[in-house]
C-alpha cells in the first residue's frame, strides 16, 4: 500500500464475495465503505460548494484526467497547488485515467499499441494519452488515488475487440506501474473483459499478479443492462484480493448499486445524481420524480419528508418547480444537493445494515420501495 494508505475490512463474509464493511485511509482522510463518490469532472462537482458536500456526507470526489489535461492543463493544476487546493476540497480525491473517454469519445480517438490519440472535443487539437503520460498527468494533478490507463470497449462488441481491449489494458497496466513516481498516491488497476466471463477472469488474474494496492471493475454501464452488469460484477469481485479496495466505475442506478454491494464492491462513482438534478429529476425512496410536471405546481411538500438536505428543509416541490420553469440556476443547484444527499443516505443505510447483519432485508426493502413492489 502507498504511503498514508490503509484498507481494512471491518465486516467481511467468507469466500471473497458478499457485502462488506470497510475503511480506506488516505493522506487526506478516511472513507467508510461502501461509499459513493460524486463526479467532479473538471475539478468541481457542478453547482455544489465543497463545504456543502461535507455537510451532506460526501467523503471522496472524482476528477477527470482527460478533461483536466486539456483545460487548464496538468501543469496549471500542479502550479495552483494540486487538485485539493484548486477544488478547495481537503478530503480524498480520485482521478480516472481517461480510459472511459476511449468509449465515450470513440469518434474522436484512435487506439494504438502506444496509447490513445484524441482529437480534442474543444478545438480539434491532437492530444495523445499513453500509459506513461496518463500517470504523469495524474502525478501532477495530485489526487490520492489514480487509475491505470485502460481500454473500455462498448456493448455489444465483437469478442475479438474485447480480447484486444484486455490485451492492451494489461500491457498498459504494467507500463503505468513502471511510470508511477509518487509514493503518496495509490495507483489502482482496472479489470476489463466486457461480458465475457473468461476474459474477465484472465484480466483479473493477471492484474492481481501485478500486486496493485486497489482494483476497479471497468467497462460496465456501457449499454449492457442490469442483468449483464450483475453477472459481470458477480464474477469479478470475488477474484479481487479481499484485503484491497474494490471500485466499480461509473455505476449509480439504485438496483445496480445494491447488486454490486451484495457482490462485495466498496466504491462507486456516477454522474446520475447531479445530471438528473440539473434536469429537474429528484431521487426519493419511492423512485425518481420529475419536478417539471404540472402536478407539482402547487405542491407544498418537500421532495422527501425525512430528508435533512437544504432543499428539503426550506423549499417545497412547487417552489423548486418554479425555479426550473423560470430558468433560475438555484433549481439545479438544490436538486443536485438533494440527489447527492439521497445517495449518501442510501450508502449510510447500507453500511449500517451490513454492520448489523441485515443487509439482505435492508436491500430488498430499498428495492421494493424504490421500484414499486409487484
Amino acid at each position: 500500500m502507498a504511503d498514508g494508505f490503509h484498507f481494512e475490512t471491518l465486516v467481511s463474509p467468507s469466500g471473497g464475495g458478499g457485502p462488506r464493511l470497510g475503511r480506506l485511509d488516505t493522506p487526506h482522510g478516511a472513507v467508510e465503505t461502501p461509499a459513493f463518490i460524486p463526479v467532479g469532472t473538471k475539478a468541481t462537482v457542478k453547482g455544489v460548494l465543497p463545504a456543502t458536500l461535507r455537510e451532506i456526507g460526501v467523503q471522496m470526489v472524482l476528477a477527470n484526467t482527460y478533461h483536466l489535461a486539456l483545460r487548464p492543463g496538468a501543469e496549471v493544476v500542479r502550479d495552483l497547488g494540486g487538485l485539493h487546493a484548486m477544488m478547495a476540497w481537503d478530503g480524498p480525491v480520485l482521478t480516472d485515467s481517461g480510459g472511459f473517454q476511449v468509449f465515450s469519445l470513440a469518434p474522436l480517438r484512435r487506439v494504438t499499441e502506444e496509447g490513445v490519440a484524441f482529437r480534442s472535443h474543444i478545438d480539434g487539437a491532437q492530444m495523445t494519452l499513453t500509459p506513461e503520460s496518463a500517470v504523469a498527468v495524474q502525478n501532477d494533478l495530485g489526487a490520492d488515488v489514480i487509475m491505470a490507463l485502460d481500454v473500455c470497449p462498448p456493448h455489444p462488441c465483437p469478442r475479438g475487440e474485447v480480447e484486444e481491449a484486455v490485451r492492451l489494458t494489461l500491457a498498459w497496466a504494467e507500463r503505468c506501474r513502471r511510470a508511477h513516481r509518487r509514493g503518496d498516491q495509490a495507483l489502482w488497476a482496472i479489470v476489463q473483459g466486457g461480458v465475457e466471463r473468461d476474459l474477465r477472469e484472465q484480466c483479473a488474474a493477471r492484474l492481481v499478479a501485478m500486486d496493485f494496492p486497489g482494483y476497479a471493475i471497468g467497462g460496465v454501464s456501457v449499454g449492457e443492462g442490469h442483468e449483464h452488469l450483475k453477472a459481470v460484477v458477480g464474477w469479478t469481485a470475488p477474484l479481487l484480493p479481499a484485503d484491497r479496495p474494490r471500485y466499480l466505475m461509473g455505476v449509480g442506478e439504485v438496483r445496480d448499486v445494491i447488486a454490486s454491494v451484495r457482490a462485495g464492491v466498496d466504491l462507486f462513482d456516477c454522474v446520475l445524481p447531479t445530471r438528473n438534478g440539473r434536469n429537474a429529476s429528484a431521487y426519493t425512496a419511492d423512485g425518481l420524480i420529475r419536478l417539471r410536471n404540472e402536478t407539482f405546481r402547487t405542491d407544498r411538500r418537500p421532495i422527501e419528508e425525512d430528508c435533512d438536505c437544504p432543499a428539503c428543509r426550506r423549499w417545497s416541490r412547487g417552489a423548486l418547480r418554479h425555479l426550473f420553469a423560470s430558468g433560475e440556476m438555484l433549481g439545479p443547484i438544490l436538486l443536485s444537493i438533494h440527489n447527492l444527499r439521497f445517495y449518501t443516505r442510501l450508502f449510510a443505510g447500507l453500511r449500517g445494515a451490513i454492520g448489523d447483519g441485515r443487509f439482505d432485508a435492508c436491500a430488498q426493502g430499498v428495492l421494493d420501495r424504490y421500484y414499486g413492489k409487484h
